[in-house]
């Protein structure tokens, strides 16, 4: 008798979901229930905090622009690591294809950077 492959993936969903479940629904029942003024405002870093519009604040495109940014580099990485593991088999042309993609994220990179996306106001 041979088990499916994906038995214990299921099985281990399941027990997460169970985990994650019983966390949930317990923490309430069990937890101290000291609230105080301090612990329900929000909490900035330790300083007061500033008051917000209703709907919620708009934030400066720079917060976007940054995360774009991060996600861009942090793609370059992924891979970046797969073509080093592979180098001796790619040979010459793995070679050329990353330097082309290095340099197009490099030339995005030197915009940005003279575009001022990289200073912080």
């Amino acid at each position: 008798m041979t088990v499916n492959p994906y038995v214990p993936i299921v099985g281990l969903l399941i027990l997460g979901a169970l985990f994650a479940l019983f966390s949930v629904s317990v923490a309430p029942i069990v937890g101290p229930k000291r609230y105080n003024r301090a612990k329900l405002d929000a909490y900035e870093c330790g300083i007061e905090p500033a008051p917000q519009p209703i709907g919620g604040g708009r934030f400066p495109v720079k917060f976007y622009l940054t995360a774009m940014l991060f996600i861009i580099f942090d793609i370059e990485t992924i891979f970046l690591y797969p073509w080093a593991v592979s180098f001796d088999a790619l040979g010459l042309f793995g070679f050329v294809e990353m330097v082309l993609f290095i340099v197009t994220v490099f030339i995005a990179y030197a915009y940005v950077w003279r575009r001022g996306g990289l200073n912080w106001d």
